[in-house]
């Protein structure tokens, strides 16, 4: 049909006649080549393994051998010729354990060898933690009950790495000999236990510790001379006082032993083993008497306690040698049990003050040294004195009086010292106070050792000068101040003060501790003149009757002074003093005391003169100094 709906015409030829439908032709296959005809197959025999040649194979494995060899012979060649010592090293580091040697601490002695520091047998416990891991619990168990150290602080010990931990320091015999019974205790009723088990469900025993010698610092008097001698820590080292300061000389040279130990750390038997001993350190025989030091110890303590201070310190001198034989405080401690640190302050030599009046002793003997005053000097002294626009004043109310110098020092008057004082320059006054030993230090060498405070250079104000020569405006320790009054004592030579009499080494060879030279300060004649004034305090009118000692001639001198209060900044403070020596005439001791801020009374007369009193006496008893049997010289305090 076409478009219009008519059907279309037929397909016709030229002819007019319809065409046929063509039929598509038939595909013609093209012809297929004929298989030639298959043959039949043909099974063929299995392979055969090919055999290698025997020369060669031989040839390969004696090259691989070779090689082989050939490595092994570089490597023993690196190990024993190229670097051997390294390797050595190390197999030494594997295969040794190193234990310290601890040096033998020197002692600390009296003058007569009374111990006062010495250092007792005692062990470091130490634990190899490949032994002790499996058995931590056990061992701990039995450790924490006997040690300061906690179960689980020993616990984490026990099971650390490496193979060497200290458990504990300074544990003495006994308690280690409690511990090695318990432990075999213990491994005897493991043994029992473990009887009828197979060997291999059986129990480690305990095992794994050890000890070296640790030697723990003891003080067999206890509380004598505690702050002079000081203390050791847990380490063995010096903390506080001579401990302290003399450490080096005192602690030697720790040595070192190695050895070779097996797998589970223990020495073996004629293994090799190097030892490098220790080298014991050198002991101090000091110059203090532990008998006065002991009863000057109580006496201090008591007048503290009366007194109601917050200190006192008691010195005493060897006046020909210098050397001390007292250096006694309170408050003090006991150097066997805990201390707090505060206790530690040995107050002689380490806190200073204003030492009032005993400085007048020392301004006295520059004066007459240089001829400026005489026992027959007389001074008409005033109740009060203006020294640059400021009044100074005795601590007593008196109108005019006529004193001699020696009534001066008897009565103690500021005002008569301050008008005889200014007679000297004050560069040559501030000489005779540096010769005395003032604003240096003592050459103790004690640690903390305070120098002391004086105004510096020559150029002091008028005002300055008048203070220093009656004991104020200058500070000094009690030991300056001893050894200020003991060169008045030795005839006007100054001693350097010594504590250390003798160093001992181990085999007991003594060698004399060596100190500075003697100096001149004064002449023999003014010493004298002031030891007379001095002798005129503790008589009749003077300011420490207190002070006099039956039989003896006595010299002394009271001292009061201000201080300053550090929580205000200003005087309100008192520190309270006496310095003596006897017998007078041929002295052999010089005993100086002071009292820090007394607040029940205040003289030092009264608080200190009977201190010196029991102590000296103490002294020339113990020593047998026989009285000389002179008279005191009748020396008038007025005219």
């Amino acid at each position: 049909m076409g478009p219009d709906g008519r059907p279309l015409p037929k397909r016709v030829g030229p002819d007019g006649r319809p065409l046929a439908k063509k039929t598509a032709a038939p595909r013609k296959r093209p012809p297929q080549k004929r298989r030639p005809p298959q043959k039949p197959r043909v099974k063929k025999p299995p392979r055969l393994l090919k055999l290698g040649r025997p020369a060669l194979r031989l040839r390969v494995t004696f090259g691989v051998m070779a090689l082989v060899l050939s490595l092994f012979a570089g490597r023993l060649i690196i190990l024993q010729g190229v670097d051997p010592d390294r390797y050595a090293l190390a197999a030494t580091k594997e295969n040794t354990k190193p234990f310290v040697l601890h040096a033998s601490r020197g002692s600390i002695l009296d003058r007569n060898g009374v111990p006062l520091s010495v250092s007792e047998d005692a062990v470091a416990i130490t634990a190899d933690p490949t032994q002790t891991g499996k058995i931590a619990s056990q061992l701990a168990g039995v450790l924490a009950p006997r040690l300061t150290t906690d179960y689980a602080t020993l616990m984490k010990k026990l099971t650390g790495k490496g193979r060497y931990v200290v458990l504990a320091n300074k544990v003495s015999p006994q308690t280690w000999n409690q511990i090695t019974d318990e432990i075999k205790e213990r491994n005897k009723a493991i043994k029992e236990q473990n009887k009828a088990l197979p060997e291999e469900q059986k129990k480690p025993m305990l095992a794994g510790l050890y000890t070296e010698a640790d030697p723990v610092r003891s003080h067999p008097n206890g509380t004598i001379a505690a702050n002079v001698v000081g203390i050791v820590g847990a380490e063995g080292k010096g903390l506080a006082g001579l401990e302290y300061g003399l450490n080096g000389k005192l602690s030697g040279q720790d040595g070192k032993a190695m050895y070779e130990v097996d797998a589970r750390g223990n020495k073996i038997p004629n293994a090799d083993h190097t030892v490098e001993e220790p080298k014991p350190g050198v002991s101090a025989q000091l110059t203090l008497d532990a008998d006065l030091q002991w009863f000057a110890e109580r006496r201090i303590e008591q007048a503290v306690k009366q007194y109601k201070a917050s200190s006192g310190s008691v010195v005493t001198f060897d006046v020909k040698t210098g050397e001390i034989l007292v250096m006694a405080n309170y408050p003090s401690f006991d150097p066997n049990k805990p201390v707090k640190a505060g206790a530690l302050k040995n107050r002689a030599l380490e806190q200073v003050y204003e030492p009032g009046s005993v400085q007048k002793v020392v301004t006295m003997a520059a004066l007459a040294d240089a001829g400026l005053i005489s026992l027959d000097t007389k001074l008409q002294v005033p109740g009060s004195y203006t020294v640059q626009r400021r009044s100074i004043k005795d601590a007593f109310d008196h109108g005019v009086l006529n004193l001699t110098m020696a009534g001066v020092v008897a009565k103690s008057s500021n005002v008569g010292t301050i008008m005889a004082a200014q007679q000297m320059p004050v560069g040559d006054f501030v000489h005779y106070l540096k010769d005395f030993g003032f604003g240096e230090p003592t050459g103790i060498g004690f640690p903390g050792e305070s120098r002391g405070l004086m105004p510096p250079g020559d150029e002091w104000s008028e005002l300055t000068r008048s203070n220093v020569a009656f004991g104020q405006g200058l500070s000094a320790n009690a030991v300056q101040m001893a050894a200020a009054v003991n060169a008045v004592a030795n005839g006007g030579v100054y001693m350097p003060p010594k504590l250390i009499r003798n160093w001992i080494d181990a085999d007991g060879n003594a060698t004399p501790n060596q100190t500075a030279a003697p100096r001149r300060v004064v002449s023999e004649s003014a010493a004298k003149q002031v030891t007379t004034m001095m002798e005129a305090v503790t008589g009749k009118g003077g300011t420490a009757p207190l002070a006099a000692i039956a039989g003896y001639r006595v010299a002394g001198k009271t001292g009061t002074a201000q201080e300053v209060d550090s929580a205000c900044g200003c005087y309100r403070k008192w520190a309270t003093s006496f310095a003596g020596f006897a017998p007078a005439d041929n002295p052999r001791f010089v005993t100086y005391v002071v009292l820090q801020d007394p607040t029940n009374g205040r003289g030092g007369g009264f608080q200190g003169g009977p201190v010196f009193r029991d102590v000296m006496s103490y002294a020339l008893q113990k020593y047998a100094v026989p009285p000389t049997g002179a008279k005191q010289p009748h020396v008038p305090l007025t005219w």
